[in-house]
């Protein structure tokens, strides 16, 4: 169980398996052992459901859908209306550090397919970094949504972490709500039902792209969810200039700073997800943008450095408190999408 590339071994008596979706690895644990099949069956349902609605990556995908028609006010499907609203909730609640309307931006830097079909490029000009229109210029009144001019919407900093939470609900959902399911997404989980015994344990731990890790920790997690987000990993060149997946809106280029890594706690992991990105789009500001969110944190620097915040325990074995949502949503919102 892990919030960055390693996991602990599962305790007695509970069940863990993987597969792959949305670009990542998807780790399913539950207990008791014999919900394992129901579980990972709800949650593989549960992320084919929003890889339809939501990727950029899919020609077929809802979104990209939209995109091909261009500029216009479309009626979206209920779950593509909480993907957006959630990343719209994710620019408020971070002032813009995280911003739905950066695809263009990352389009631009080459990020334009799934990541395994990402390649390096030598041969270009360095990028100098594309205009971001702002998630103001977005409107969403329910299902309702106002789809300005050269505008390709992103959900990469908020999609992951709403569908580990979709996927933890449907999954203890499938298993009669009895026993406890965690799922993690790439390292953004979110658990639900009743955890292990002292909390689930999670190992917080950042790689480099050769796979060596950096820093860890393990901590404990009662209920809610942890996300972490790391300038280390989804690196590629253009021009001579090694870039990664984490954009500055403000700039349209890769977020820069003394920050290699940030973890942050939260009630549900679109919410943890949106607050980790923006740590590591501040930079040096990091450590003042978390303490104004009220969440537990955990910062993780080039060298080495750790910097703990808001409750995050500073020892192995603790337990992270997780403080009721921070993250409003819109008042024109729908109620969450099952």
């Amino acid at each position: 169980m892990t919030g960055g590339r390693h996991g602990e071994p599962t305790p007695a008596g509970v069940a863990a398996a993987e597969t792959a979706a949305l670009g990542t690895t998807v780790r399913v644990v539950v207990w008791p052992a014999e919900q394992l099949d129901a579980a990972v069956e709800a949650v593989s349902g549960e992320l084919a459901r929003l890889d339809r609605e939501a990727s950029r990556f899919r020609p077929d995908s809802e979104i990209s859908r939209l995109h091909a028609r261009g500029a216009g006010l479309y009626f979206l499907s209920e779950g593509l209306a909480e993907a957006v609203d959630v990343a719209l909730a994710a620019a408020r609640f971070t002032g813009g550090l995280v911003d739905p309307t950066v695809g263009a931006a990352l389009i631009e830097l080459g990020y334009d397919r799934d990541f395994s079909a990402v390649a390096d490029d030598p041969d270009t000009s360095p990028p100098a970094g594309s205009a971001v229109t702002g998630y103001g210029t977005l409107s969403l009144e329910g299902r309702l949504l106002h789809l300005p001019a050269r505008t390709v919407i992103d959900l990469g900093a908020t999609a992951k972490g709403l569908g580990a939470d979709r996927a933890a609900r449907a999954a203890h959902r499938a298993t009669g709500r009895g026993g406890g399911v965690l799922v993690s997404l790439g390292g953004d989980l979110s658990v639900a039902g009743t955890p292990l015994a002292g909390g689930w344990p999670i190992l917080v731990a950042d790689e480099d792209s050769d796979g060596e890790r950096a820093t860890s920790q393990v901590v404990r997690l009662a209920r809610g969810a942890i996300a972490t987000s790391s300038r280390r990993l989804r690196r590629w060149r253009r021009g001579g200039r090694e870039l990664h997946h984490v954009l500055d809106p403000r700039t349209g280029l890769p977020a820069e700073g003394p920050w290699q890594m940030a973890s942050v706690a939260a009630a549900t992991c679109a919410e943890a997800n949106a607050a980790s990105t923006g740590a590591l789009v501040a930079g040096r500001g990091a450590p003042d943008f978390l303490a104004g969110t009220g969440l537990p944190a955990r910062l993780a620097g080039e060298g080495g450095e750790v910097v703990v915040l808001g409750g995050w325990p500073e020892e192995d074995g603790g337990t992270v408190p997780v403080p009721p949502p921070r993250m409003a949503r819109s008042p024109y919102a729908l109620g969450r999408a099952s």
